[in-house]
């Protein structure tokens, strides 16, 4: 496995986090964008969907050999959260997948 983690690009687990998102949200490909909120009036993701991602996104992680941290500080900071979109939530996974392939 950790060798899958060593040859995987960002952009191969890029894919691969949207599938998680399209999976647990039981979406279409092309209903979400990296622009789409993740919390909020306008979110189509309810709380318990939002914590099933992280725990998927938790597994891929263990998957491809490093440990995804979604309940940090910053995570839950009301001006720094990881949560506001799918682009700041993938920013963050694959920030986190960078600083243990170096």
């Amino acid at each position: 496995m950790s060798g899958e983690r060593v040859t995987l690009k960002q952009e191969d687990l890029g894919k691969r986090f949207f599938g998680v998102l399209f999976a647990v949200l039981e979406l279409s490909r092309g209903s979400l964008s990296l622009e789409s909120q993740l919390m909020g009036g306008d979110s189509p993701i309810d709380s318990f969907s939002l914590v099933e991602i992280c725990v998927q996104l938790e597994d891929l992680a263990s998957e491809v050999g490093f440990e995804f941290d979604w309940t940090s500080d910053n995570a839950m900071s009301q001006s720094r959260s990881i949560f506001h979109s799918v682009e700041s939530l993938q920013t963050e996974f694959l920030r986190q997948f960078s600083e243990t392939s170096e």
